[in-house]
């Protein structure tokens, strides 16, 4: 009789933890009526189970002309732009793909071009110059990020399996970027000082874990670590046990 109890929480309870894996998504009224993301949203859930809600306002995720370029119609290039989180992140994992592009390139619209995965590359690339300590940088990084990203081999089996690995977010175009103002972003800004540029928490809203604290200079170490490994390789398999492990 107990075990049968214990079945029916689990039942009851796995449709409300399927629900928590979602996000909402902002997409302009031309790309929403060319028919484009009914057809592929649908099949991203199916593969990753995360649910993607389109509104219009205010969303986690946006698809417009800001952000990293994921697929082009005509001459217009549409970007993927978000909060960064497990499941906006897995969602732009995705559309990268070879899978995304794949979903991309077989829809057919019932009027006007088809849309495109090849969004063309610039002639004369901007040439990144970091200037840090990369060495310093893998250190830092192992002793404040290791707690939830995989840095590297040395903390393959201590970070958190839903937190990307460096070397996947390392594979995204505008890497530099997350990495050069992580702690604006969520969840870092709940639990991240920056010497002489954040805030104290308040007294009200203290750090919900153990804060990490880092200078301008860990940081510009740490993205020069990070431009120093190699990316992850988004068109192969993902390994079982999640979408952010490294690969």
């Amino acid at each position: 009789m107990q075990k049968k109890l214990v079945l029916l929480v689990l039942l009851i309870g796995a449709p409300a933890l399927a629900q928590n894996k979602a996000f909402s998504l902002h997409a302009p009224e031309t790309l929403v009526d060319s028919g484009l993301l009914d057809y592929a949203l649908p099949r991203f859930s199916l593969k990753k189970g995360i649910r993607i809600s389109l509104i219009n306002g205010v969303a986690d995720a946006r698809l417009g002309t800001e952000g990293t370029p994921v697929f082009r119609r005509d001459d217009t290039v549409w970007h993927f732009d978000g909060q960064i989180s497990p499941y906006t992140d897995t969602f732009l994992e995705w559309l990268l793909s070879d899978v995304g592009k794949r979903t991309i390139e077989a829809f057919e619209p019932e009027s006007g071009s088809s849309f495109s995965a090849d969004i063309g590359a610039d002639d004369t690339p901007e040439v990144m110059e970091l200037t840090g300590d990369a060495v310093l940088g893998a250190q830092i990084s192992l002793k404040k990020c290791g707690r939830c990203h995989v840095v590297s081999e040395g903390n393959r089996m201590k970070a958190i399996g839903s937190s990307p690995s460096f070397a996947l977010m390392r594979s995204f175009p505008d890497w530099l970027e997350r990495f050069e103002a992580f702690y604006f972003l969520r969840p870092h800004a709940a639990f991240t000082q920056v010497t002489d540029v954040t805030d104290p928490f308040p007294d009200n809203l203290p750090s919900p874990i153990a804060p990490i604290e880092v200078t301008l200079d860990e940081i510009e170490a740490i993205t020069a670590y990070v431009g120093s490994i190699a990316p992850a390789d988004l068109g192969a398999p993902l390994q079982a046990g999640g979408a952010f492990q490294s690969p």
